[in-house]
C-alpha cells in the first residue's frame, strides 16, 4: 500500500525542507493544501501530487498522515481541523503553537496545543513533530556514547541559545535530561529585533531543576551575531563532561575516567546549514519507516507540549517573579 501524504502549508518550510525528500520516496503520494492555492499548484507542478481545496478535501483523500507545516501561529487551529475530520495521523512542524511566534511563546499557546492533543486522543489520531535537531550527528552521537560509557546521571547542564534554536534546545535539555520540574525565570530589559526569525524579544535568563535532580541554566536571546554558533550546550554527568555546539557543529567530550578530551566536528566540506538540511531528511525518514512498520512515531508531538510548557512556565515565572512547579501549574 502506498504512503499517502498531505502537505498542509507549502512555504518556504515545505519547499525547502520536506517535499524534495518526500517526493523522492518510493510508494509515497502527495497532495497538497495551501489557503494560497497558487503556492500549491508551484509545489504540485515542480514534485508531483495533487492539489486539495480545503481541509475537508485533505480528510476525504483519506491520507495516512499530514504533515501540519503551517507557520507556527495558526498549526493548533488547523490541526483541530483535521483531528475533527478524522485524519488518522499528524506530523506537525515545532513549536506545537506560537501565535505570537516563536520566539514569544504564551501561557494560552500550551493551553490550545493541550487541548488539541487531549481531543487528538481521544478521536484516536495520533501525533507526531519533528524536532529534527535530535537527528543531529552530534546529537545522536552523544546519545551513544552517553549509553555506552554509562557516564552516570547528568548532574547539571548551561545553555547558550539563539530564538532561532530556541524551541529545539528546550526539547534537548528534556531529550539529555528527562521533564523539568521547577524553573525561575528574569527578562532582559532590551528588546532586540533579529531578522532571522523575524520578531522582536527580550533576552530570558533561567534556573531549573529536573525531575531527575539535575540544576540547570538557560539564556535565551535574538542578539547573538548569526554566524557564531546559534547554541551551545554542556552537559555535566558523574563521569564526564560534553559539549555540543551549533547546527550539527562539533562535539566535544571529556571523559573523567580516561583523562581523554575527544573532538568530532563537520566532516570535510560540510557546512552546518548542510547538516541543518540533511536533520529534516533523516526526521522524516525515522517517521515514514515508523508509517511503514506501523510503529510509534520517533517523537510524539507530546514533546512539543513538554517544550511548550517550559515555555509558559518562563514566562508565568518573569510576569510573576516567583519559581513555578511546571507540572502542578501546567499539567501535560
Amino acid at each position: 500500500m502506498p504512503l499517502k501524504l498531505a502537505i498542509i502549508g507549502t512555504g518556504p518550510v515545505a519547499r525547502d525542507n520536506y517535499v524534495p525528500f518526500l517526493a523522492l520516496q518510493p510508494g509515497v503520494e502527495l497532495a497538497y493544501f495551501n489557503r494560497t492555492p497558487a503556492a500549491a499548484t508551484a509545489l504540485a507542478r515542480q514534485h508531483g501530487g495533487i492539489v486539495l481545496p480545503d481541509l475537508a478535501a485533505v480528510a476525504a483523500w483519506a491520507p495516512t498522515a499530514a504533515f501540519v507545516l503551517t507557520n507556527e501561529r495558526v498549526r493548533t487551529e488547523v490541526g483541530t481541523a483535521l483531528i475533527e475530520a478524522g485524519v488518522p495521523r499528524l506530523f506537525f512542524e515545532k513549536p506545537l503553537m506560537a501565535a505570537a511566534g516563536q520566539a514569544n511563546v504564551s501561557e494560552q499557546d500550551f493551553v490550545a496545543a493541550k487541548a488539541m492533543l487531549d481531543l487528538a486522543r481521544r478521536r484516536g489520531c495520533e501525533t507526531a513533530i519533528v524536532f529534527n535537531y535530535r537527528f543531529f550527528a552530534h546529537t545522536v552521537g552523544a546519545k551513544a556514547v552517553i549509553a555506552e560509557r554509562a557516564f552516570g546521571p547528568v548532574l547539571n547542564v548551561t545553555g547558550f541559545v539563539h530564538y532561532a534554536c530556541w524551541s529545539h534546545c528546550i526539547d534537548l535539555l528534556r531529550h539529555f535530561c528527562g521533564n523539568l520540574a521547577e524553573i525561575t525565570a528574569l527578562g532582559g530589559p532590551v528588546s532586540r529585533r533579529s531578522e532571522e526569525i523575524k520578531t522582536d524579544a527580550a533576552d530570558v535568563a533561567a534556573a531549573f531543576v529536573t525531575e531527575a535532580g539535575a540544576a540547570g541554566t538557560l539564556l535565551g536571546t535574538a542578539g547573538a551575531d548569526w554566524e557564531h554558533p546559534l547554541y551551545e550546550l554542556i552537559l555535566n554527568f558523574a563521569e564526564a563532561r560534553l559539549h555540543l555546539r551549533d547546527l550539527d557543529g562539533s562535539l566535544e567530550i571529556y571523559d573523567r575516567r580516561s583523562g581523554a578530551r575527544e573532538v568530532r566536528a563537520l566532516p570535510a566540506g560540510r557546512t552546518r546549514w548542510d547538516q541543518y538540511r540533511d536533520s529534516f531528511e533523516h526526521s522524516a525518514a525515522a517517521y515514514l519507516a515508523a508509517l511503514r512498520a506501523g510503529a510509534p512515531p520517533p517523537i510524539p508531538a507530546i514533546a512539543g507540549l513538554y517544550e511548550l510548557q517550559a515555555e509558559a512556565g518562563l514566562k508565568r515565572s518573569i510576569a510573576q517573579r516567583r519559581p513555578v512547579r511546571l507540572a502542578a501549574e501546567f499539567p501535560v
